[in-house]
């Protein structure tokens, strides 16, 4: 109360002591309500394990496509000794580790290594490259990296120590070799004090931005059981129902539930690593699988897929969650012909959390046409450019409050200090309408990442990449609507004497070291930008100009 009696009560400082005060008051009652109603219970997810790993001793706990199956009591024992090895590396309660892990059943292991250690786990995908890994090592300040000397092609033990060395302090490399079967390790160097606003933190997963560096979301173990608790209740989940991801364990989809949606119901986790579908129809069957979430190509895929058993596609799969990227209706109607069992819905969530689905209940027209309505306890809204909620029906930015939303990012408080409204909502950037009963309808979104397969991929550094090509006088990156990704990479330019290809922009911006899967699959060559009076590419006009125009100039891989 002092702090409201002090100085001019009508001062910007008063007002903004005031605007604090309530503020956390109105945090604190929404908290005591998550509570309340069991959304947090302030459990740790090692602890639930360590009671269902002794329940299911001798139950399948995790599964991959090599062959190697661990029940729960050999997870618990092979995460125990990694525990300690990391322990002797110098890794302890508090310390950020990247996981640089793929699909395989020592993703598992490493990840509950880490919880049991108290440690937080930084999830990567292994597609990352080795400048993206080095800047999140130096963001969080990670202690370690966890990764294989090599998978299949690809020399993750390299970039793992080429990141080490190169992120400004002495993380820890730890490196499985899945020949041997053993782990070798770099001892950890200096520890970095984790910032004031990291104080629940459990758990860190990255997003692409518009600045084209990834943002470390932040996430607390009660953010993120209420997610798992949220879909366990929506969809009957537990220790009887087998989850299946090909989705990686690397991004927020595969690490929220798949790796800790398994761990928090005592259910198996059969892993795919390299995407086949007709290889993933076998498997669960073979399992038994109930449940998964994947991006729209996986969905498509399984359609398209031959099957030539007599039991219908996806038989023992009670539960499809789909997102990443739009889900046409046709599509739908497809997988409720090809899997009479399985009740596929779109899913629409962000790295931070939120969760909206249908139900089973559902009118069909829902279930066609929107994304479905939020988990218990999440508050969506929709707003108009003066932050105003506009009626049920209408377009707006939607934004989102509730018990699995997460904490902030990751040395940026600043960013997510803008994005958080006065009343506590978080405003996502995606543009929707929510009807009279709930259910959201996605209609757009105000930031330009491009969403290709599920994943986000921001234009910035392939723009950086192709801007300085000979033939190249302006060069803006956008979404190029594709049915089966939802979206491909198209480079849109304007050309300086020669017309450039499309194998001209991809071979220049290999050479400027971006990554294949972020090279343009797609090329426009207009004639001019449309641009705002700041000089600004308006991109929404340019989607407008590229997608009503005819054919694309060419097609990636």
């Amino acid at each position: 109360m002092s702090e409201l009696r002090l100085g001019n009560p009508e001062s910007p400082q008063s007002t903004r002591a005031a605007f604090s005060h309530t503020a956390a008051a109105s945090r604190a009652e929404r908290e005591r309500r998550y509570r309340a109603k069991g959304w947090w219970s302030g459990e740790r997810l090692c602890d639930r394990y360590a009671v269902l790993a002794q329940r299911f001793e001798n139950r399948l706990a995790v599964a991959d496509s090599t062959g190697r199956r661990l029940s729960h009591g050999m997870l618990w024992r092979e995460s125990g000794r990694l525990a300690e090895k990391l322990t002797e590396g110098g890794i302890g309660r508090g310390d950020i580790v990247i996981l640089l892990l793929p699909n395989i059943v020592d993703a598992q292991v490493a990840f509950v290594a880490l919880l049991r250690l108290g440690a937080i786990p930084a999830s990567l995908p292994t597609r990352t490259d080795p400048e993206t890994v080095a800047h999140v090592a130096r963001l969080t300040g990670a202690r370690a990296l966890v990764s294989l000397e090599r998978h299949g092609t690809a020399p993750l033990g390299d970039i793992a120590r080429e990141a080490a060395s190169t992120c400004g302090h002495e993380p820890g490399v730890f490196l499985f070799d899945e020949g041997a079967g053993t782990w070798r390790n770099t001892p950890a160097g200096q520890r970095t004090p984790l910032p004031a606003s990291a104080t629940d933190l459990a758990h860190i997963m990255f997003t692409s931005s518009t600045t084209g560096r990834p943002k470390a979301v932040m996430h607390s173990e009660d953010t993120l059981a209420a997610l798992n608790i949220g879909f366990t209740d929506r969809f009957s989940l537990g220790p009887d129902a087998p989850i299946f991801f090909a989705s990686p364990l690397g991004h927020s989809i595969g690490a929220i539930h798949g790796a800790r949606l398994s761990l928090h119901t005592g259910a198996p986790l059969v892993l795919q690593d390299v995407w086949n579908p007709e290889r993933a129809l076998e498997a669960i069957e073979e399992f038994g699988c109930a449940f998964t979430a994947a991006a729209t190509p996986f969905l498509k895929d399984l359609v398209d897929a031959r099957w030539p058993r007599s039991t219908p596609k996806l038989a023992p799969l009670r539960s499809f969650l789909c997102g990443g990227a739009q889900v046409p209706p046709s599509l739908m109607e497809a997988a409720q012909a090809h899997f009479p069992n399985t009740f596929v819905t779109v899913l629409w969530g962000m790295t931070e959390g939120g969760l909206v689905t249908c139900v089973r209940e559902s009118p069909s027209e829902k279930l066609m046409s929107t994304a479905g309505i939020g988990l218990p306890g999440l508050e969506l809204r929709c707003l108009d450019a003066a932050g105003g909620t506009v009626p049920a029906g209408e377009e707006g930015e939607l934004v989102m409050r509730g018990p699995g939303v997460f904490i902030g990012y990751f040395g940026q408080q600043d960013l997510y200090d803008s994005l958080i409204t006065d009343d506590g909502f978080f405003r996502t950037g995606d543009l929707a309408r929510i009807d009279a009963d709930g259910y959201v309808r996605i209609t757009g979104r105000l930031k330009d990442l491009i969403i290709r397969g599920g994943v986000n991929i921001s234009p910035a550094p392939i723009e950086n990449a192709l801007a300085d090509h000979p033939d190249v006088h302006a060069v803006a990156v956008i979404g190029h609507p594709d049915e089966r990704l939802g979206e491909r990479i198209c480079a849109v330019v304007v050309a300086h004497g020669a017309t450039p290809s499309l194998e001209d922009l991809i071979a220049h911006a290999r050479a400027k070291r971006l990554p294949k899967h972020h090279c343009p699959e797609v090329l426009r060559i207009v004639d001019s930008m449309p641009m705002t009076p700041a000089g600004k590419i308006r991109k929404a006009d340019l989607r407008a100009i590229v997608t009503g125009d005819g054919a694309a100039s060419g097609d990636g891989a």
